[in-house]
């Protein structure tokens, strides 16, 4: 047995035990967390998550570390409710589910295109039967991307070491900056904002997919919306995964792809980890849907070859750039006629 699934077992154990002493009272704090979902005339796809927690706290203006670390803990230590009946109503198209063991929920939906609006439809999640003695329906809203019709392009993009200042390759530093920031405190790349709000002219879409957990989702939402960054689905994984593995980012970038077929795309990560390789393999299986590759330069050996490996048998048709900061990826996409 691996350590992951060692660790995966350890954590499923430990939840059948507060669940076998939480018996059939109900849940003190039954919250259904949702995240932001996308689609179109291809599909909606939503998800979220069912918890027996506290919602999460806002970041306030000087706070000190001890209450943003609080709150990062509180973020990771959740008690998850699995088996969850659920009912998901997206544009009059209602579909149920139920949670998984981690207390996850994930539904594609076929919705009529004429009943989804542009740039946002609100979809609504609230529990569909009976669970442990609840009697409110517990009805959340949930945001989900639609592009308009006038969109040119989307982006997806990375958030560590791509837009978010986060030092990946020195974990100590990593750790830190995740515990003891907030939305209000963590910084942004220079001129990030401003190039992602000149990329989305008000109507091209945002797609940010990390390999952050998604203990992690209201935190970078927040952050999105306090430096004012375009605003679109969060896509991240469990924190180990289920026992099958964890969920590939390769597959986040082609469920947008998929849902979301008339639109190309730009591609915008780091060099820090597999954004090369992971890019290369994205646009060698989807020939034609990618306009650009763009990848912020964070190695601490640039001269370690791996992203010049990736590059070697590049396609000339899709530009790729190592960028050393914004203003490089700026002076790039003017020239492509992308801003």
């Amino acid at each position: 047995m691996t350590e992951r699934n060692w660790i995966l077992g350890l954590e499923h154990a430990w939840d059948a035990a507060r669940l076998r002493r939480a018996g059939s009272r109900p849940p003190s704090d039954f919250r259904i967390e949702t995240y932001v979902g996308h689609g179109g005339a291809a599909g909606v796809v939503v998800r979220g998550r069912v918890l027996d927690n506290p919602p999460p706290t806002d970041a306030v203006d000087g706070e000190g570390v001890g209450a943003a670390l609080r709150r990062t803990v509180r973020n990771f230590l959740t008690d998850d409710l699995p088996d969850v009946p659920l009912r998901i109503s997206v544009g009059g198209t209602t579909v149920e589910t139920t949670t998984d063991r981690d207390g996850y929920f994930l539904v594609r939906l076929e919705v009529d295109p004429a009943a989804l609006t542009s740039p946002w439809t609100t979809a609504t999640v609230e529990r569909a039967g009976d669970y442990r003695g609840l009697s409110d329906s517990y009805a959340t809203p949930l945001e989900v991307c639609v592009p308009s019709g006038e969109a040119r392009f989307g982006v997806i993009s990375d958030v560590d070491d791509t837009i978010l200042r986060t030092g990946v390759q020195k974990v100590g530093h990593m750790v830190r900056r995740t515990f003891l920031g907030s939305a209000i405190t963590r910084t942004p790349f220079p001129g990030a904002p401003e190039l992602y709000r000149d990329l989305a002219a008000g109507v091209n879409p945002f797609f940010y997919v990390s390999s952050s957990p998604w203990n992690l989702h209201s935190f970078l939402v927040a952050f999105l919306a306090h430096r004012d960054f375009p605003m679109g689905p969060v896509l991240l994984r469990d924190l180990l995964g289920t026992a099958e593995g964890r969920e590939q980012k390769h597959g986040r970038i082609q469920e947008v792809l998929d849902l979301h077929p008339g639109l190309p795309f730009v591609l915008i990560g780091d060099s820090g980890e597999k954004d090369p390789q992971i890019y290369a393999d994205v646009v060698a299986a989807n020939p034609g849907r990618i306009l650009a590759v763009y990848i912020r330069e964070v190695r601490l050996d640039p001269g370690d070859g791996r992203v010049e490996q990736v590059t070697a048998g590049w396609s000339p048709e899709v530009p790729f750039v190592l960028a050393a900061d914004t203003d490089a990826v700026r002076r790039h996409a003017e020239g492509l006629g992308l801003l």
